[in-house]
């Protein structure tokens, strides 16, 4: 009988799309063994695998709502699906470098959301990858399909849209730490009296897809902040007082 973190880890490893034979030589058992525990025969004697029944749709495993509304932020914002090996999809959200904190809360968020699926972080080019492997990431973002998000309809499922009514910071939070920005507008002016300068601060969300778009601007609604489209693809918050009170959700990025 092998030790249940035996069993566990070589599960772990087939969930990620890994042979049996690399399965095996990481594990130190033979490739027969990893397909024994992989289809489930002759486990009798195997304490059950939690990760087998860990979709919250599929299995009704309990979802953290408030780590579903920012996550499902980031991912509209700026993350995608990958279809694997074995039915494995891989989660990816992509994080600048230049703020390390929203990283660490992008991986928690994704950890909270699917805690039986490991998170593991990948340097690219200016910006980290985080990403997290499981069957059932698809489960959790039906949105997910062929193409850019912008070339397709974006709707929230019935149970998504009860998640973000109920957390629309948290939601606002992810759409605007992945593509949005706070920053300073300077605006110039010329007077009879004369040129005049004026400094505030504002956010800006911009995307390309239409309907999510409309979506940040539903849950500002909700949060009582005023917002109106600065161009075709961007929403500006400027007025003051909503400021102020985006702040108290999404703050300046640290």
């Amino acid at each position: 009988m092998h030790p249940h973190e035996t069993v566990d880890r070589a599960l772990r490893l087939s969930a990620q799309g890994l042979p049996d034979r690399q399965v095996a030589a990481l594990c130190g058992v033979s490739a027969s063994t990893v397909r024994r525990w992989r289809t489930g025969a002759g486990r009798a004697h195997v304490t059950p695998n939690p990760r087998r029944h860990s979709c919250p749709r599929c299995h009704g495993r309990d979802l953290d709502g408030d780590a579903y509304a920012h996550l499902l932020g980031l991912y509209l914002g700026d993350g995608h699906l990958v279809r694997c090996r074995k039915q494995v999809f891989q989660l990816s959200l992509f994080c600048g470098d230049t703020w390390p904190g929203l990283i660490d809360e992008a991986a928690a968020a994704m950890a909270r959301v699917m805690p039986t699926s490991s998170v593991s972080r990948r340097q690219r080019i200016g910006c980290t990858e985080v990403k997290s492997y499981a069957k059932h990431w698809p489960c959790l973002f039906p949105q997910h399909g062929p193409g850019a998000k912008h070339r397709r309809a974006i709707r929230l499922a019935d149970w998504q849209q009860e998640i973000v009514s109920a957390h629309p910071g948290r939601f606002v939070r992810g759409l605007m730490h992945s593509d949005g920005y706070r920053g300073i507008n300077h605006i110039r002016r010329v007077l009879p009296s004369g040129e005049r300068r004026y400094a505030y601060p504002r956010y800006l969300f911009k995307n390309e897809s239409a309907d999510i778009l409309a979506l940040c601007g539903e849950a500002l609604d909700l949060l009582d902040v005023a917002w109106r489209y600065n161009k075709r693809n961007e929403i500006s918050v400027a007025r003051g007082e909503a400021v102020e009170r985006l702040d108290e959700f999404v703050g300046p990025k640290y």
